[in-house]
């Protein structure tokens, strides 16, 4: 059963809007511990996730399905991000800079 094409429209939205978000994003000086940024990004991912809980239609097993793709393509996005951190904090580590503890 394919998705609504209304909710296959809000998942592109937002991806797009969760794209631009990762982009805006300028590594902190001193940097946070990488599990520190993990949780970050899962509290955007699921920011986002109640936002469009509002916007999905159809019945509520539709609904679900829209949720748990769009999840997922969120997922999807961060995982770049989340590499391009890991590789920041070992720059950091090869320039001498020590990474805050939790």
């Amino acid at each position: 059963m394919a998705l609504l094409q209304a909710n296959k429209d809000l998942i592109s939205k937002g991806m797009k809007e969760f794209n631009i978000l990762l982009d805006q994003q300028v590594f902190p000086n001193p940097s946070i511990p990488e599990e520190a940024m993990v949780t970050i990004v899962d509290d955007w991912v699921n920011f986002y996730i109640n936002y469009y809980r509002t916007q999905v239609v159809g019945e509520q097993q539709e609904q679900e399905r829209a949720l748990q793709e769009l999840q997922q393509e969120l997922n999807t996005l961060s995982a770049p991000f989340l590499a391009k951190y890991r590789a920041f904090l070992k720059s950091c580590e090869h320039l001498n800079h020590p990474l805050p503890s939790l």
